[in-house]
């Protein structure tokens, strides 16, 4: 449950990560104009950023395609920065995604973001399916993508194969990069390449606070970015009573359930949840899930998602939420905002 202990810091920025969720006795495609619908709503409730993920072959969620997101959720608002969160690299050519970025930020000045990951974010199947060889699952070559990526906007040196080719339109610099992960890698490589960094903390299993530490220590100055900067992303789920958000929050550990056990789908409804027999052992599955979800009232989980900020020494918090009803995920999001 959410920490109601009323003496806190000033807060950090509030930010959203979306993943497109698809819930139950819908079409899969209903999800992609909820998530606009839910960046409208973000933009209107004063949050900072909205971040769109990457994910494949995935019945859960729809968010195959973050590129395409990031230039519908910009077109639908008008302020609210909104990316990546975000391009797993080893998916993509390091050149496409610099135009697509490049064209992108030309589109809507200032607004955009590129975060970029390196897990496939799917099944080991699919992302054979992605690289196009099971080699390329192997590669170890993340730091080699990212100094390409950089050098289709920055320069080859003049004797380097790719000298010639750059990433159109090149009156457009790259959007803000943001290295993301959920190990010490991601935090250990935003620091090398002097990047933004966003740790996954609604789902990765480090101590955020000693993964932001060790990234601010080893923080190096680059062209781009002076100062570190880290994001935490962190799960919650806010309704008016807590009884309800009890409710949505057991939705949500039987869609995690579902995901563990091999046997994904749509988002389930509260009753759906509810009518679930529970065994012990599946409620022991998700109890690490559900420690690290915030759940609760506006006041009190926005107070938790503060001491967790707080503690962890980010800079933002970027929110992650996922219930059935799209309207009550919107209100999710609103009565958080209206306490932060």
């Amino acid at each position: 449950m959410a920490d109601t202990t009323s003496e806190l810091p000033p807060k950090p920025a509030l930010s959203v990560l979306d993943l497109s969720p698809v819930p139950s006795g819908r079409p899969p495609s209903s999800a992609l104009h909820d998530t606009i619908a839910l960046a409208r709503t973000a933009e209107a409730h004063g949050y900072h950023r909205f971040w769109l993920a990457e994910h494949h072959n995935i019945p859960s969620v729809t968010s195959s395609s973050p590129e395409v997101m990031i230039a519908a959720v910009a077109a639908a608002t008008t302020r609210i920065r909104v990316g990546a969160g975000g391009i797993m690299l080893p998916n993509h050519s390091p050149l496409k995604v610099a135009e697509t970025f490049r064209v992108l930020a030309g589109l809507h000045p200032g607004r955009i973001d590129l975060g970029l990951g390196r897990a496939p974010g799917t099944d080991q199947l699919t992302a054979v399916a992605l690289r196009r060889s099971r080699e390329a699952l192997g590669a170890d070559d993340f730091t080699d993508q990212y100094a390409e990526l950089r050098a289709y906007a920055d320069g080859f040196p003049a004797d380097h194969p790719l000298a010639r080719v750059s990433a159109q339109p090149t009156d457009v610099a790259l959007p803000p990069i943001w290295i993301l992960g959920s190990s010490e890698y991601g935090g250990q490589a935003a620091a090398a390449f002097g990047t933004g960094f966003a740790y996954a903390g609604h789902f990765g299993t480090l101590d955020p606070a000693e993964v932001i530490a060790a990234y601010r220590r080893g923080f190096r100055p680059s062209p781009h970015r002076e100062r570190p900067h880290a994001i935490l992303g962190l799960a919650a789920i806010v309704a008016e009573t807590e009884e309800r958000a009890e409710q949505l929050a057991l939705a949500n550990a039987l869609s995690v359930l579902r995901l563990r056990s091999g046997r994904p789908g749509p988002m389930p409804t509260p009753e759906e949840a509810a009518a679930h027999p529970w065994t012990e052992r599946e409620r022991a599955a998700v109890e690490g899930w559900t420690s690290l979800v915030s759940v609760g009232t506006p006041q009190a989980v926005a107070d938790d998602l503060a001491k967790r900020a707080y503690r962890a020494g980010a800079d933002e918090v970027m929110v992650t939420t996922t219930i059935h009803d799209p309207a009550e995920r919107r209100l999710s999001y609103e009565l958080l905002a209206g306490v932060w």
